[in-house]
């Protein structure tokens, strides 16, 4: 889907913001309705996207592995982040260049870097449908993520967690979607999953969460697969995704699930990320 002819005129009117991201509303895919927010990525190669919007996360020993004793270090660097001049943003895991000597949980230095993107403290979602539409990169070791946590201050995991779309390791055509919150969380999230007809990283795919009150409904394609609501969880009081949630964008690279890289894991391993839509009630900038 080509949406540039469709969005010229409101990508002209907002190349002061490099075409990282705008509060300007723009067509939706089909529905007519328009997005509050939207990150469209159209922006000279190389040039990393927009701190007006995104936050990029950095280091891996302190933050112990990510939570999952994951084995990337997540930098700033344009070669783990940036546009690729042709509409889209680059999120891309490789091995570390020799000598760099990148502090790691699990060892002592990290075999390889990543990036990690936030729109913490900048845009959120508070009820509506959060759009992302990516390939997302497959091979063993590897766990590319586009997922949501939430803004109430909370330590994790009472804080909320939505897990848009997960792809893990060996299992290329599988798509999870999950909730984490204050007694499910890890291997007790509760969530689903949905089969594409190819590898992730052969096509993009719009993955989606609609994030209503008492209910958040999980799609690709625009098609659902799995609804939550509070009558799933342990207790009433363990619903806790009637708040704002940012989003987060990264790949990762071994860990607890996906488990080690190996021989086969593609290098460099991206996520192409063509664009990030917030419809709904939000903030932004």
């Amino acid at each position: 889907m080509n949406r540039r002819t469709r969005l010229a005129l409101a990508l002209a009117l907002i190349g002061m913001l490099g075409g990282c991201g705008s509060a300007v509303d723009g067509d939706s895919s089909g529905t007519g309705e328009k997005p509050f927010w939207q990150a469209e990525f159209d922006g000279a190669s190389a040039t990393r996207p927009s701190a007006r919007f995104w936050n990029t996360e950095i280091g891996n020993r302190d933050a112990e592995g990510w939570g999952n004793n994951e084995l990337q270090y997540y930098t700033d660097d344009s070669s783990n982040s940036a546009l690729d001049g042709d509409g889209h943003l680059l999120i891309s895991a490789r091995p570390a260049p020799a000598g760099s000597e990148l502090p790691c949980h699990t060892r002592r230095f990290c075999p390889w870097t990543s990036a990690r993107l936030t729109t913490e403290g900048k845009v959120s979602l508070t009820r509506g449908r959060a759009e992302v539409r990516a390939k997302l990169p497959t091979g063993t070791g590897l766990l590319p993520a586009v997922w949501m946590l939430g803004n109430n201050g909370v330590e994790w995991p009472g804080q909320g967690e939505i897990d848009i779309c997960e792809v893990v390791g060996g299992e290329p055509q599988t798509v999870y979607g999950t909730a984490h919150g204050p007694t499910y969380y890890n291997d007790n999230g509760i969530g689903g999953s949905t089969t594409l007809p190819a590898d992730a990283s052969q096509a993009f795919h719009v993955y989606a969460v609609d994030k209503q009150p008492h209910r958040i409904t999980w799609s690709v394609d625009g098609k659902p697969y799995f609804t939550l609501t509070p009558s799933q969880v342990p207790r009433p009081r363990d619903w806790v995704f009637e708040q704002d949630m940012h989003l987060l964008l990264n790949v990762a690279v071994g860990g607890d699930w996906p488990g080690p890289p190996g021989a086969s894991t593609p290098s460099p391993a991206t996520m192409t990320v063509d664009y990030v839509r917030f419809y709904g009630e939000g903030h932004s900038g």
